[in-house]
């Protein structure tokens, strides 16, 4: 049966994320209500005695220090549960958060490289998944306390008096309506703002990693213009969801204000003829404070839910993808033949092929040099050897089979990748060079170290392999950190090596100290190396030259 209009929304999606992810989160969610409504029940308490004490000030009861110390304690205790309540929280927002990042983490990573701007992934990993930080710890806690900690303090003033009971009964059904009215607009600006984040965050990302192209065509004036437009709008629509924050605020403080002068005219009428319970019309009054105390954090809650709400929308579709499909592999194979036939691609339709009919074949213990001028298709080759692009056509086979019908993690179990520019994160070096094969022991990383010569300069440095490094390698030079990366793949010990320019801006003396540790990595294996380098071409003797995307027919040398 077709659905109507209007039925499949885009919030959907992310209610159902949130549902999803408050029900794994239960049992620590369960922890803040329960200090919430010890808060209350304290509050009541209190309430009680220091009606007791004003009435006693009155001349209308009786009251000592006994009852002066019991609030003193009741206050100590309301504080205790408060900060209790606090902390339980933040704990229950940063186990849902962390569980949300590394799902949306595991997401990004599965989809290729080139799927989405880097800006994009970035916020949707940082920025949206922080923005429900107050959805777990803040509403869903104050959701469940504005339901029952209100019907605990209606119900004791009841018993104290029947009509105060009911005039803040009447009051707690009114107050859902004003933040209803509030809330549909709120949960509209927020999407479009958290939309207008992501925007500009993808743009500012992308336009500084191009700032040298851009300044080279002296457009970097246009940009930062195009900037501050999207800034601009930026800045209006989070000024707008904060005008709508503060009329659903206006509205809890008048309905407060009405039921405390409604209140305070039944009582004060029955006080001049007399008041027959002094004790329950303080009681009730004081009781006005508690009883709206769990919509005013529900107020200002309700609209951290419908920032959840609009950063859930945006999450849900990358966390329902389906993973690629693909064979799954037994077991990692101890060597690869790879065979290239005919391979055909062209990344952007508005470009030349990449690539065009590219045929060869590498046999375990084998290696291949791709040499060729800047954009004759080498690294395009390689991506595609990476399953990070698919081919136009033409086939890649590994051991036979061919490498697309492999799911991409499996195809990624027989690849060891070296970069031309190694990303090092701000960790020690054993640590970097374990990023390559997590589960792998200390004995495992030193003999990759020692195979890719990083211990020739860790062993001169106060903590060796533990020395921390900065962001991006900071404090080794650029030959250190080639080796690093280099260790990671003798680590990964996979049958297919794929490198990427490893010697570029090398000096000649570590140059060569790297072409030994590559020769010791290729023995053995399949690799594929992309290089300009004329010492590689030397010292490999396979040398494939790509010029426009084809293969160079090899110069044959004439004899006499």
């Amino acid at each position: 049966m077709p659905r109507r209009a209007g039925h499949d929304r885009p919030r959907d999606p992310g209610r159902a994320l949130l549902s999803a992810a408050a029900r794994e989160g239960r049992p620590a969610l369960m922890r803040p209500i329960l200090l919430g409504l010890a808060a209350t029940g304290c509050g009541i308490a209190q309430a009680w005695i220091l009606a007791t004490l004003l009435a006693a000030l009155l001349g209308l009861g009786e009251a000592g220090w006994t009852e002066l110390g019991m609030a003193a304690a009741l206050a100590l205790l309301q504080v205790a549960l408060g900060v209790a309540q606090e902390s339980a929280s933040a704990q229950a927002g940063e186990a849902a958060r962390s569980g949300l990042r590394r799902r949306i983490f595991a997401r990004l990573l599965a989809e290729p490289p080139a799927s989405r701007p880097a800006g994009e992934g970035a916020t949707l990993a940082v920025d949206r998944v922080e923005a429900m930080d107050g959805y777990f710890a803040r509403w869903i806690p104050a959701a469940a306390l504005a339901v029952t900690a209100p019907l605990a303090v209606a119900a004791s003033a009841a018993a104290a008096d029947m009509v105060s009971g009911m005039i803040l009964m009447a009051a707690g059904l009114l107050v859902p309506v004003g933040m209803a009215v509030s809330g549909i607009g709120a949960a509209m600006a927020s999407r479009r703002q958290f939309d207008a984040l992501q925007q500009l965050s993808g743009r500012f990302l992308d336009r500084m990693r191009g700032l040298p192209t851009l300044v080279i065509f002296r457009r970097q004036e246009d940009e930062a213009r195009a900037l501050d437009a999207a800034a601009q709008e930026l800045r209006s629509r989070t000024m707008r969801v904060l005008r709508l924050a503060f009329l659903s605020t206006g509205t809890l403080e008048l309905v407060a204000a009405a039921v405390l002068g409604c209140l305070a005219w039944r009582h004060g009428n029955l006080a001049a003829e007399g008041h027959p319970a002094p004790v329950a019309a303080l009681f009730c009054l004081l009781l006005v404070p508690a009883f709206f105390a769990p919509f005013r954090a529900f107020s200002v809650a309700y609209h951290e839910r419908m920032s959840a709400q609009g950063a859930a929308a945006a999450l849900a579709p990358v966390l329902a993808a389906s993973t690629p499909a693909g064979l799954l592999l037994e077991e990692v194979p101890p060597s690869v033949t790879l065979v290239v036939d005919h391979l055909t691609h062209r990344p952007d339709p508005g470009r030349p092929l990449a690539l065009e009919d590219v045929s060869f074949r590498v046999l375990p213990g084998e290696t291949l040099v791709l040499s060729g001028p800047s954009g004759s298709g080498k690294s395009t080759l390689l991506k595609l050897l990476m399953g990070f692009s698919a081919p136009d056509s033409g086939r890649i086979a590994l051991n036979g089979r061919d490498a697309l019908a492999l799911a991409p993690a499996e195809r990624r179990r027989l690849i060891a990748y070296l970069p031309q520019r190694p990303v090092l994160l701000r960790a020690s070096i054993r640590e970097n060079i374990r990023l390559s094969r997590p589960e792998a022991d200390d004995a495992a990383v030193e003999a990759a170290a020692r195979a890719a010569q990083v211990a020739a300069f860790t062993d001169d440095l106060p903590a060796g392999l533990d020395t921390i490094v900065g962001e991006g390698g900071h404090g080794l030079s650029g030959g250190q950190r080639l080796r690093v990366a280099l260790a990671r793949a003798f680590l990964r010990d996979a049958p297919l090596v794929l490198l990427d320019e490893p010697t570029a801006h090398l000096d000649p003396g570590t140059e060569a100290l790297v072409i030994e540790s590559l020769r010791r990595l290729c023995t053995g294996r399949t690799a594929i190396i992309a290089s300009h380098s004329a010492a590689l071409r030397a010292r490999f003797s396979r040398v494939l030259e790509l010029r426009d995307g084809r293969v160079v027919a090899p110069r044959r040398v004439a004899t006499p």
